[in-house]
């Protein structure tokens, strides 16, 4: 086996593969672009070179300094993670040709994989099952419109080099259906250097089932059986299992066989996955196959207790498989849920930011998390917005579902908006347990799963106060401590007043309160401490309450609200206040800053602003366009996904202030607007 690997991608499948190399005895080198100087991934492996600034296409896709690093350092094979160059076929024969071992498939077979069109007809001769639609070489609109309707709306456009998501568009009916191609082009073209698209029929109900392959180079390939990956948004998986609910031996087989087929067919080597939508009890259809390993791959790990990229490595050092078909073995059931800075109430919108705090569950047999950052780094928008993978296991499906959701609760993040109460609901919810599962099972219920933000509650407020009022009685004690008088009353940090009660007037912003300015103020006046901690009688916004409360460890809050005991996290940062209650849902307040109060005045530039950093991908309107409230107005591109800006009311377009192809951060001026009420 070589004895030195470099490691061509970033974050935890980075981490991950530098684990697992220095278990094997390798030596790893790590790559990394400008902004992730400091990252994780960086700091696990023996050796690091830095390949390009922090935008991906100058760093993590340069294919020509990725190949020049590993000969400089003298890597005798490079491991492609997954994602940026983990399919191209141009990477894998750069590498062969400087003398360097490709950790993955041959690559004819990633090429023919990548093209889709290619890819269903081969499939089709192998006697695999494929969704029925339109893989021709006709790219003109005139012919695909006419083999949508052929086809039968609704149908779904992709793209023929892409995967994860980008390039993929569902269309409902015959009037969506050009911008939903334009869109899919540019998606395509941006992501893949490809901008060739095919239509499929969309089957709204099916499950997203895939069955995880490998192949050696001695002309085995076996299956390690399938993940349930239909719990999607924006044809993102969300969260994965294995295996997948509810499947019988003999559709397990059939699946099994299919991707082995499939494999087959291309002369697969290493890891792989076949993908199918399932459409009923009993028939399938295959979609694509990702020739790399896949985000998901830990499910499979912990049901199969094997480790998928020590085989990556065995098998791309010439050696047979370490197991044959009959020999796989399968025990419980694994649950692996993507938490990310993103914004569900905003269109999954990414959010990008530091991370102030990350609490991460202990890991054990039944607990792992993958994760490439820690508390103080940054999610930033050139990559992916991935924070970790918390993967839960154990001995049957409503056990795993149950750990799930314990695990996600003692999961915090502060500072970056993130899906994390998201996928909590998601852990908590009946159809879920159940395993009623489908490509839609987010779309019908995305009021319920992300309902957007509610009003702070007063219990939460009360609570809120406590945690700011215990920080200033720390804060009072510290300073009395470095007083030359330490026996003043003004030290004690217990509310002592020479004339009467302390009172304190606390003024948060509230996000779930912003229809009424946001602001809501609780007023706390000290009495006599309660079981052993101080107390306060409070006004809040539904009347009055008795509150008592400690903070333990500088984030414990234990407290007691009007005779309810209960024990939260409390985390401070800046201006920042996030409360995590006992059934592990986050409430975000701010503490408004006075002077800032005094200094705002209303903002009256009728403009419309980038909500997240990115680039402008297309401008839909022009100066002097009117526009209806909804209306498409720019497309920004960020973390892999494009995001199209709305008209926030009927009204005018004025100035436009961006191009195609200008990089923009967050809050920047893209158009000036003029809405029809002034």
């Amino acid at each position: 086996m070589f004895d030195k690997l470099l490691i061509a991608n970033r974050g935890e499948i980075a981490c991950r593969v530098a684990r697992t190399a220095r278990r094997l005895g390798l030596r790893t080198v790590a790559v990394h672009s400008g902004a992730d100087a400091g990252a994780r991934h960086v700091a696990a492996a023996d050796e690091a070179v830095r390949v390009g600034g922090a935008a991906a296409a100058g760093g993590y896709l340069d294919v020509e300094a990725i190949v020049a690093a590993a000969v400089r350092t003298g890597a005798g094979a490079v491991h492609p993670g997954y994602g940026f160059l983990s399919e191209n076929a141009g990477f894998a024969e750069a590498c062969l040709a400087a003398g360097v071992t490709f950790v993955g498939p041959p690559p004819e077979a990633m090429r023919v994989m990548a093209a889709k069109h290619a890819a269903k007809s081969l499939m089709e001769a192998a006697g695999v099952p494929v969704t029925p639609g339109y893989h021709g070489d006709d790219q003109s609109e005139e012919a695909l419109l006419a083999a949508a309707r052929e086809i039968g709306f609704p149908v779904l456009v992709k793209a023929s080099a892409g995967g994860g998501g980008r390039g993929m568009r569902i269309v409902e009916a015959e009037e969506g259906f050009a911008a939903a191609l334009d869109g899919a082009r540019r998606e395509a073209a941006s992501g893949f250097g490809d901008d060739r698209v095919l239509i499929e029929r969309y089957l709204a109900n099916a499950r997203h089932v895939e069955v995880q392959v490998f192949g050696d180079a001695h002309g085995n390939v076996i299956h390690l059986f399938e993940r349930e990956c239909s719990l999607q948004r924006r044809h993102q998986k969300v969260i994965e299992e294995a295996p997948a609910p509810g499947m019988t031996a003999g559709m397990r087989s059939a699946l099994g066989e299919a991707a082995v087929s499939a494999a087959r067919a291309v002369g697969y080597v290493g890891a792989g996955t076949v993908e199918f939508l399932v459409d009923g009890a009993s028939r399938f259809h295959f979609m694509e196959m990702n020739t790399r390993l896949q985000v998901e791959h830990p499910v499979t790990e912990m049901v199969t207790g094997l480790d998928l990229v020590e085989w990556q490595l065995v098998v791309a050092a010439g050696n047979p498989l370490p197991l044959a078909q009959d020999d796989v073995p399968l025990a419980g059931h694994a649950i692996e849920a993507r938490v990310c800075a993103e914004d569900p109430a905003r269109g999954f919108l990414p959010a990008p930011g530091r991370l102030v705090r990350l609490r991460l569950p202990e890991e054990g047999p039944h607990v792992r998390v993958d994760a490439g950052v820690a508390a103080g780094d940054d999610v930033t928008p050139h990559y992916d917005p991935l924070i970790a993978k918390l993967v839960v296991w154990d001995g049957d499906r409503a056990k795993a579902v149950r750990r799930l959701s314990r695990a996600l609760a003692g999961l915090h993040v502060v500072g970056p908006v993130t899906n994390r109460d998201f996928l909590l609901r998601i852990a908590r919810h009946r159809a879920f347990a159940d395993a009623a599962l489908d490509t839609g099972f987010i779309d019908r219920r995305l009021a319920e799963l992300a309902p957007g933000t509610a009003p702070a509650t007063d219990g939460t407020l009360a609570l809120a106060a406590l945690a700011v009022l215990a920080g200033r009685r720390a804060d009072a004690v510290a300073r009395s401590r470095d007083s030359s008088d330490r026996c003043s009353p003004w030290g004690r940090g217990d509310g002592w007043r020479l004339n009467g009660p302390a009172v304190a007037e606390i003024v948060f912003v509230d996000p779930g309160r912003a229809r009424d300015g946001g602001r809501v103020t609780v007023t706390a006046t000290a009495r006599p401490p309660s079981g052993g901690l101080p107390a306060f009688d409070m006004d809040l916004p539904g009347g009055p309450a008795v509150a008592a409360g400690e903070l333990e460890e500088g984030e414990r809050l234990r407290a007691d609200v009007d005779g309810v005991r209960t024990v939260v996290s409390a985390y401070r940062s800046g201006d920042g206040l996030w409360i995590v209650d006992g059934d592990g849902r986050t409430h975000r307040l701010s503490l408004e800053d006075p002077a800032a109060v005094m200094a705002a005045v209303d903002d009256v530039d009728p403009v419309v602003a980038a909500p997240l950093p990115g680039k402008v991908c297309a401008v839909l309107a022009g100066r002097g366009d009117r526009v209806a409230k909804g209306a498409g107005l720019a497309v920004i591109e960020a973390m892999k996904m494009e995001h199209t800006i709305l008209a926030p009311a009927d009204g005018v377009v004025g100035a436009v202030h961006v191009a195609a192809g200008d990089l923009v951060e967050e809050g920047a001026t893209l158009l000036d607007f003029e809405s029809d009420g002034g």
